[in-house]
């Protein structure tokens, strides 16, 4: 029997991404413009090619698939203030590579005012942009600037017969960054689809969990469910590590065998039209944890259950990985993998050699979303929209100095989490994180 397919959200409409350029453009001087050109394609090898995939930027404000776009908004321009470049219509290339929109579909199908073909790019780009006094752009990104830069010389070129380029450039990303941190109800869908793809195949990967295994194998199990599930793929590269290997933050060899008696550390998410799910789950091999396993897994569960009940308005991602803190580091004194005084041992850093990343990061178009993270040097209160993870963990190095029972033990349980008005809302409890319902899971398989 074929797996379940989950019914698909709502795509984004063309009238919200309207609304958000619209919303952009008023935070925006009237004689300002913005150049943000989309990606392009990424060889592979030689010929072939990466998948595509748009800048998350680019797509937040236009929704628009194909490769090497361009965007120019100018706020109070009569002929209206969105413009996008495309590439060329080309019948003889089409035949390869498929179907290109063009200038008038992209017009017709995607709600810009106007559209043009790359080939007419620079000199109508030299128009739109004469008389504009700020232009603004993504300053980290420098085809952005050349573009920007060569339109300037052009015009400065002219400037004897009264062309006027941009006095300035200003960096676009705290505005649009600022935006795109709080969701909108279609953005809150894709991201629960997101992340119910991502704890189905979480399960199935547990599921189908056994020794003798290798650690692709149960990659191999999340990502089918992905694209069954008819997300892109991965939102990042899956991380599947067994025994020690989840001690390795950012593990992606996934070529080990996995072993009765380890764990395994999966984090692992789907990416849907863009959106990204990021779950992380760690689980026995063998289908039972541990003694010793199954009091670290308490302690790491502990925190990140008190910390899904600290998300809310007005609280920060500051305080929320504090309380992380502090009750790790209890439960590694209480394990007798840390000495002394709690309060102490935060205070020299002694945790750090057992956790040493942050609890939470934004989730959204990006795995690690865009936002700031503090307002005027301080921490920045949460607020009902935003996106989150929470992601505890413990890692224990196997070193001599460690009790025998838990070296090389790596456990991180992490969830996905959206703001609400009352508190919060967690996008991925459809994987189970009690060691009962674990163990019953992979019992029943």
């Amino acid at each position: 029997m074929l797996p379940e397919i989950l019914p698909r959200p709502a795509a984004i409409g063309n009238a919200e991404y309207r609304d958000r350029r619209a919303t952009l453009m008023a935070e925006l001087p009237a004689d300002s413009a913005v150049l943000l050109p989309g990606a392009t394609l990424v060889t592979r090898s030689r010929d072939s090619e990466y998948p595509f995939r748009q800048a998350s930027d680019f797509h937040y404000l236009t929704g628009f698939p194909e490769p090497d776009a361009l965007l120019v908004l100018l706020p109070g321009r009569a002929e209206g203030e969105s413009v996008l470049f495309c590439q060329d219509r080309d019948p003889a290339l089409e035949t390869w590579t498929g179907i290109r929109l063009g200038a008038e579909g992209a017009r017709r199908e995607h709600g810009v005012d106007q559209a043009f073909e790359n080939a007419e790019r620079e000199a109508r780009l030299d128009e739109l942009l004469d008389g504009r006094t700020t232009c603004y752009l993504m300053f980290d990104d420098a085809d952005s600037l050349a573009l920007a830069q060569a339109v300037r010389h052009r015009l400065a070129a002219r400037a004897r017969r009264g062309a006027q380029p941009p006095l300035a450039f200003a960096d676009l990303a705290p505005l649009l960054h600022e935006q795109r941190l709080i969701k909108s109800a279609a953005e809150l869908e894709l991201l629960r689809h997101a992340g119910a793809i991502s704890a189905r195949a979480h399960c199935r990967a547990m599921a189908a969990a056994r020794p003798g295994l290798a650690e692709y194998h149960l990659q191999a199990e999340l990502e089918h469910e992905f694209h069954w599930q008819g997300g892109s793929g991965p939102a990042y590269a899956s991380i599947v590590g067994g025994g020690a290997n989840a001690c390795v933050l950012h593990y992606v060899e996934n070529r080990a065998p996995l072993r009765d008696g380890d764990l395994v550390l999966i984090d692992a998410g789907a990416e849907f039209d863009l959106y990204a799910g990021d779950i992380t789950r760690t689980f026995p091999v063998g289908g039972r944890f541990t003694a010793a396993q199954r009091e670290l897994y308490a302690v790491v569960l502990e925190a990140q259950e008190r910390a899904l009940e600290a998300v809310r308005p007005g609280t920060t991602l500051a305080a929320i990985h504090d309380g992380v803190v502090r009750h790790l580091t209890a439960g590694l004194v209480h394990l007798g993998l840390l000495d002394g005084d709690v309060q102490a041992r935060i205070d020299d850093g002694s945790i750090k050699r057992f956790y040493p990343h942050s609890t939470s990061h934004w989730l959204g178009l990006d795995v690690h979303d865009v936002g700031d993270y503090r307002r005027d040097g301080e921490p920045r209160p949460l607020t009902p929209g935003m996106v989150l993870t929470v992601e505890p963990g413990l890692y224990i190095p196997d070193d001599d100095d460690i009790q025998a029972a838990f070296r090389g033990i790596g456990i991180r349980i992490e969830d996905d989490i959206v703001v609400t008005a009352e508190g919060c809302e967690v996008l991925t409890a459809d994987v189970p994180k009690q060691v009962a319902d674990i163990e019953a899971l992979m019992d029943n398989f």
